[in-house]
């Protein structure tokens, strides 16, 4: 696992406040209005809203709440235009970001996103600065313990996965963007799926310390927690040895 994908999974372990979980419904509706607008309601027909339908159900999002993020995005319950931008730069340690957002706003959002790189000794760079570092994969994540994670690998490699990786009770699996799925199916059959998205994963990373991991981690953190932010990616990585002392800090 990449190093902020195991402080997103020592977050997600940890479970939710409630204000935290608004905002992250607040950002799970806008992806299911923007994946409607672009390829329409069926579930059937749209790979992008069948993704964003089942990661708002995997985050207990109420069904209510999801329908009528698709009336938004069918026109039906009005709502304001979203703009997709990703933007790219170096955080701290120089570490390579991606952050995907959406914005009915994109002056303010810049403004935003500028500011927290400026803040913590980055700098936001020109598209396709770093992008080419990093290439879309499937990734699922499993609640798992050790006597069963083996098993779980091989039957994910059966259905088609790439790699897998376990780690703290959970096990990641790396798939194709198009094997995601039917892996997700599969698995899903006999274990608890904890997420299933497609996501930008780091052909190379870079190894922090544990002081240096802490600053980039409080700046990734801060960039995901703006309204307008849907996701944040990285190259960051950092020892376990440093997991074991961020996850006893945390």
């Amino acid at each position: 696992m990449s190093g902020h994908s195991k402080w997103a999974n020592i977050k997600r372990q940890k479970g939710a406040a409630d204000a935290k979980r608004g905002q992250l419904f607040t950002k799970l509706a806008r992806e299911i209005i923007v994946a409607v607008r672009e390829g329409g309601v069926s579930l059937d027909s749209n790979f992008r809203l069948r993704l964003a339908v089942q990661k708002a159900r995997d985050s207990n999002m109420p069904s209510d709440n999801i329908e009528r993020a698709i009336k938004r995005g069918s026109g039906e319950a009005g709502g304001a235009a979203l703009a997709e931008v990703t933007f790219e730069g170096y955080g701290p340690s120089g570490i390579a970001v991606l952050v995907e957002v959406l914005t009915d706003n994109r002056n303010r959002t810049v403004q935003d996103v500028r500011r927290l790189f400026t803040r913590h000794g980055g700098n936001l760079g020109e598209s396709g600065c770093v992008s080419w570092l990093f290439e879309s994969r499937g990734v699922v994540t499993v609640e798992s313990n050790a006597a069963d994670a083996e098993g779980i690998a091989l039957r994910a490699i059966d259905a088609g996965a790439e790699d897998v990786k376990t780690e703290n009770g959970l096990v990641e699996i790396y798939t194709q963007p198009q094997e995601l799925e039917k892996v997700r199916k599969v698995i899903e059959e006999k274990e608890h799926v904890v997420s299933a998205e497609l996501e930008l994963a780091p052909k190379t990373t870079v190894v922090l310390d544990e002081n240096k991991a802490v600053q980039a981690l409080n700046f990734l953190d801060e960039l995901e927690a703006l309204d307008d932010v849907q996701r944040v990616f990285s190259n960051m990585d950092f020892s376990d040895t440093t997991l074991e002392r961020l996850r006893s800090q945390s």
